[in-house]
């Protein structure tokens, strides 16, 4: 399926992901990729999170940001059925500050590989989705190049904020 516009799936474990997935959708939203938002669990709903991947591409998505917390395997699973780039977004949980989440996702086995960001780094996700998407759309090129002029102004605009304040 072709279509003009990108577009990216956010799959999350549990609803209560949504807090820390909601930085990726904004930055989705802010590049103008369509998007769907979906929660599937990679262990109570295997079959729907197998059966979404298979047809992710069928149904018009290029890109898939996953997030998880805890075990953490949605990413990977979600990998294991297709072939898009798959963006996995590690969730802080109770339980090791992330860590389980980030090794959970990061230490793919050969062959089913998932981009990973930090723990709780959904805009990172969105980011690099949009990156993944400028291959193929070039005005998302140069919203990119604008987005990172604008960071580069904010941080010179902070450090003579600072000078003033110091001296």
């Amino acid at each position: 399926m072709s279509s003009d516009k990108p577009k990216a799936a956010v799959i999350m474990g549990s609803d209560s992901d949504l807090s820390v997935v909601r930085k990726a959708i904004e930055i989705l939203k802010a590049f103008e990729v369509d998007y769907e938002v979906n929660v599937i669990s990679a262990h109570r709903t295997p079959d729907r999170a197998a059966e979404y991947a298979k047809k992710a591409e069928e149904n018009g998505f290029e890109v898939i940001i996953a997030a998880a917390g805890k075990a953490a395997h949605l990413p990977g699973v979600l990998a294991a059925f297709t072939t898009l780039p798959v963006i996995g977004i590690p969730i802080k949980s109770s339980v090791l500050d992330g860590l389980d989440s980030l090794l959970s996702i990061v230490q793919m086995p050969s062959g089913i590989p998932v981009a990973t960001v930090a723990v709780d780094g959904a805009e990172n996700a969105g980011l690099l989705a949009v990156q993944i998407l400028s291959v193929k759309y070039g005005n998302l090129k140069d919203k990119l190049k604008a987005y990172k002029e604008k960071m580069k102004q904010d941080v010179i605009k902070k450090d003579e904020k600072i000078k003033e304040e110091v001296f």
